[in-house]
């Protein structure tokens, strides 16, 4: 009953953190066999929170016993279906056996229940796979030999691809690769344990690269968020929208990255040095990346920034409406989350968490405080009470817009006062795009 009321209230708190959660191959997580789900874990709870919002079925997940270090935290996570595992150089946890745990994973696969594994074992937000643990292979193999084969356990890798994974309002991709079956390393794994985990621990690992963002070093991770942020734009007419577009094109940088490296790597360093020389220009100038692929008319500007203005003046009393309602609780979250804690592995579950304690009961003071100064009809309180969290949202798309016209003007003015330092900019930027795809890449 608790793991489902919270997964309704997590998901609605993930919607609202998340400005779109998509997934794809939607279709390999379902099955009326065991299954267990392995996934890449850069996000601490948010990781579990997702995958337990995106699937039907109950799933139950494996989690370091340090996080069941007493009797509350050992009754309430249970209760969300999660099984304790004291891990080597954390200690043992009081309460907590290794054996049993191992025990219940293999009853439940029995049962025909969905488990689910983070195989790298600690949580850093990064793009990068991590070493992964045999331990996921020696329970798949394990229940198997149990049951001569015949249970016939499908593991399915995650990839959870975060664009920014702490900011509110960003988004993130579930690339669900194919089912994988273990028996095939069944008889490898009755003559030699070992090595038939290593082995299929590395299938997981080639299937779990096929579906992240997945860089080899942070040094490389750095060079293609900058890439990316560098040369993503909005106004060019191939360049779709959407997080499966975002994200396919964080790995076309990634891949093209990986090619310079291993043919030209020489390339790197020249690389690195103009996307830093364009980054401190952008900075100095106060110009946003993308708005040097904007054709510029100086009548279409100004019309385009007459229009914003209305906008703004038409939209101003819902944005001052979602503002009085929701920045206390906004501006509260965000003062809380890194005084809890320092890792930015944690800033987005403790703000979800913290939001769906602070926001439901922000909301029901106000109601309060207003169906007491005025009198309301049913539909009027209904109005007003699904008005609250929507106007929140809009507050802040109309905050963002507001910043972007700012810098709209900051560039129209920039056109006038300084076009040649504008255009050396967007020279510069496309020496950068050709330098990573090619000559083609600007025309």
């Amino acid at each position: 009953m608790l793991y489902r009321l919270l997964k309704i209230f997590v998901g609605i708190g993930i919607r609202f953190y998340y400005k779109e959660v998509k997934v794809l191959n939607k279709t390999s997580l379902a099955s009326n066999g065991p299954m267990i789900f392995i996934s890449n874990h850069p996000n601490t709870l948010m990781d579990a929170m997702i995958i337990g919002y995106i699937t039907r079925q109950p799933v139950y997940f494996m989690a370091k016993g340090t996080l069941f270090n007493s009797k509350l935290k050992l009754w309430l996570l249970r209760s969300l279906k999660m099984i304790p595992i004291n891990r080597q150089g954390e200690g043992a946890v009081k309460g907590v056996s290794n054996q049993s745990s191992f025990e219940e994973c293999y009853q439940l696969l029995e049962k025909k229940q969905t488990l689910v594994i983070f195989p790298e074992g600690t949580s850093f937000l990064e793009r990068r796979l991590r070493e992964l643990k045999t331990g996921t292979a020696r329970i798949a193999l394990e229940v198997e030999k149990r049951n001569k084969g015949k249970l016939n356990v499908k593991v399915v890798p995650l990839g959870l691809n975060y664009l920014k994974a702490e900011k509110f309002r960003s988004s993130v991709l579930i690339n669900v690769g194919k089912q994988l079956e273990v028996k095939d390393f069944l008889e490898e794994y009755k003559l030699n344990a070992g090595k038939a985990a290593k082995q299929l621990t590395e299938r997981f690992r080639l299937n779990l690269e096929n579906v992240l963002i997945n860089s080899s070093d942070k040094e490389q991770e750095i060079l293609v968020d900058d890439l990316a942020e560098l040369l993503s734009s909005r106004y060019l007419y191939k360049r779709k929208k959407g997080v499966e577009h975002d994200v396919r094109f964080y790995k076309e940088i990634r891949d093209k990255v990986k090619d310079i490296q291993l043919e030209a790597p020489e390339k790197i360093p020249e690389i690195q040095l103009l996307v830093q020389n364009i980054q401190w220009r952008l900075r100095k100038l106060d110009v946003k990346a993308d708005f040097l692929d904007r054709k510029f008319r100086s009548f279409m500007f100004v019309r385009q920034l007459v229009f914003s203005v209305f906008f703004l003046i038409v939209g101003l009393p819902l944005f001052m409406f979602g503002t009085w309602h929701n920045l206390i609780q906004f501006k509260i979250t965000d003062y809380i989350v890194p005084k809890i804690t320092k890792d930015i592995e944690y800033y987005a579950p403790i703000a979800v968490l913290l939001g769906m304690l602070l926001y439901p009961l922000a909301y029901f003071f106000y109601f309060l405080l207003i169906s007491n100064l005025f009198e309301m009809n049913l539909i009027q309180k209904v109005v007003y009470i699904a008005l609250m969290p929507l106007s929140g949202l809009y507050a802040y798309s109309f905050n963002k817009y507001l910043k972007h016209i700012s810098f709209k003007w900051r560039y129209l003015l920039l056109m006038f006062s300084d076009k040649e330092a504008v255009i050396e900019l967007k020279l510069k930027r496309n020496e950068v795009r050709e330098l990573i795809f090619g000559k083609e890449a600007n025309r």
